[in-house]
């Protein structure tokens, strides 16, 4: 994937420029150096990923196996003696085959202007990994042993390690990692739980799966359409032959596939990085299979010339489509901030404020059409509405770009957001957010019944709070409740009511309570030992609320 996925540097054509560049661009997922600006954000000097690399510049390692020039069928015809049934290049093994409809279905729910169809994920599994070295994985989805090359700069691109081996295994250099070969920096980004076991495993394919079509569906794609659907592929691997190669898979298995036991789907046998010729194409002689496609013309000194490659989808040896025109990126001087206020909202709430950037020329004017990435950095579980943690915005005719709106998580503390230029080494902007613990403001009883109770007894009504915040139901808030020595002095009592522990010894003072999801807090039952009198509980909450209730104990009146 250009500037997340590892990168190799095309044979004979690369030249030092671009390899620099090509670095560069793949150090952008690693953690920068940053420089506090003394006004809330910080600078970083991080290049910003250029997804408008020339796809001829660079190429990653990948299966270029093609599939057979007949249509599959869409389930196994009966076999004829020899164990074989139906087309063998249709069977996705069976694990994979439910880890890419269930991604097709959880992106179909949380983003369903994306299309993703599940065919799509199938086909970049085909030319990533053969679709999990063939299906070999464990009762829950898990793979073992699909790992690229060490990024270490000898023919691909060098990113030392960002993870400490903790996914590749490696301590001095990243890998390509698992069925869809994510590097580790950028599983740090999409990584996802697609199984649901709290886990996120680049080696589990229901998770490699989810957060292959998390990165697909990023920016607000709807790959229906073509123009995007395309821009998607290239996104994960900056390579025209790479496009053709996927598209080629995508069709076929849009026809038609059936499901095999796992274990045994067919596997590829020519990968991008074998050899310096051009990629293999199909035999019409023999499906399934592959050939060198006829060499290019020679050139003085020795070098060849590539065919060009297909238009996409096409097959038709047309040439690819004129570049992109040129936007006002190459102008963009630096971002400003454009009047974000302050980021901080409770737990489980949405921010009230966005993220919001210029892009400016050198003569301070604002510049339209330039792509801003807005990433969510840290030990959080924040997300942009979505959930995603990755948003690229097109600034507005006068050079804005707000991100998206931002869901708190569970998790209390600050996190940065980070804004850079796609597509260009700038300075880029981060912010720091903050998400609160849930609070209340007001806890009220939902009873007015006296709380009594006679020496060595217990009392007959509970004590029940309801919490809130600003007037709404809080839910989920921490809570703490102590029987009191009085009035003035908060700490717990010696004497008087008590609660039960586990063991049913007294206790006067419970903490980690929390609100149930109506602001509901029941405490246990209270009890009296032999001392007479009246009595304070205290119940605090976070966010200050406070409550002090009042206990009496009083021997039984006689008539």
């Amino acid at each position: 994937m250009a500037a997340h996925f590892r990168r190799r540097l095309r044979k004979g054509v690369a030249t030092a420029t671009l390899a620099a560049a090509a670095v560069a661009a793949l150090s952008a997922s690693q953690a920068p150096g940053l420089t506090d600006t003394g006004t809330g954000r910080q600078r970083t000097d991080t290049p910003a990923a250029d997804s408008d690399t020339d796809p001829g510049a660079t190429d990653s390692s990948y299966y270029t196996d093609l599939p057979p020039l007949n249509s599959p069928t869409a389930s196994p015809s009966p076999g004829n003696g020899d164990g074989n049934t139906g087309d063998t290049e249709a069977g996705i093994p069976a694990t994979v085959l439910d880890a890419y409809k269930k991604a097709e279905a959880a992106l179909a729910e949380s983003k369903p202007g994306c299309n993703l169809p599940w065919q799509l994920l199938a086909a970049i599994g085909k030319v990533e990994s053969g679709q999990a070295n063939g299906g070999r994985v464990d009762a829950n989805g898990t793979t073992t042993g699909i790992l690229g090359p060490p990024l270490n700069g000898n023919g691909f691109a060098k990113i030392t390690d960002t993870d400490g081996g903790a996914y590749d295994g490696d301590t001095v250099h990243d890998r390509a990692v698992g069925p869809m070969q994510f590097i580790p920096s950028t599983w740090e980004s999409w990584g996802s739980d697609g199984n649901g076991d709290g886990k996120r495993d680049p080696n589990n394919i229901y998770d490699a799966a989810l957060a292959a079509g998390r990165y697909l569906c990023a920016g607000d794609r709807d790959l229906s359409v073509t123009s995007q659907l395309h821009a998607a592929i290239l996104s994960y691997n900056h390579s025209r032959e790479y496009l053709n190669t996927v598209l080629k898979w995508l069709e076929y298995y849009r026809k038609g596939t059936h499901e095999v036991p796992d274990g045994t789907g067919v596997l590829p046998n020519n990968r991008s990085d074998d050899s310096d010729g051009p990629s293999p194409s199909p035999s019409p002689s023999t499906p399934g299979t592959s050939k060198p496609s006829t060499p290019g013309t020679t050139k003085p000194g020795g070098g060849t010339t590539s065919p060009a490659p297909n238009d996409p989808g096409t097959g038709s040896g047309s040439p690819s489509p004129s570049p992109t025109p040129p936007t006002g990126t190459d102008t963009v001087a630096r971002l400003e901030d454009a009047g974000t206020g302050e980021l901080t909202a409770m737990a489980g709430d949405a921010f009230g404020e966005r993220v919001s950037v210029r892009a400016e020329s050198a003569s301070g004017v604002g510049v339209p059409k330039v792509r801003v990435r807005f990433t969510i950095v840290g030990d959080t579980d924040a997300t942009f509405a979505g959930g995603e943690t990755v948003a690229t915005i097109v600034t507005s005719a006068t050079g804005t770009a707000t991100a998206p709106t931002i869901q708190a998580g569970e998790k209390a503390g600050d996190f940065t957001v980070r804004a850079a230029v796609v597509g260009r080494t700038l300075s880029g902007l981060d912010y720091t957010a903050t998400v609160t613990e849930r609070q209340a403001d007001t806890l009220v009883r939902t009873s007015d019944a006296a709380l009594t109770c006679t020496p060595g007894g217990e009392f007959a009504n509970d004590v029940e709070v309801k919490a809130t915040y600003k007037g709404a139901v809080a839910d989920g808030v921490a809570a703490t409740a102590t029987l009191i020595t009085s009035a003035d002095d908060a700490t717990a009592n010696d004497k008087g009511p008590y609660f039960k522990d586990a063991d049913g010894n007294p206790v006067r003072s419970l903490a980690n309570l929390e609100t149930d999801a109506n602001g509901l807090l029941k405490l246990p039952k209270l009890y009296a030992d032999d001392t007479t009198g009246t009595f304070l509980l205290r119940i605090n909450t976070a966010g200050g609320a406070t409550l002090t209730v009042e206990l009496k104990v009083a021997a039984a009146t006689t008539s």
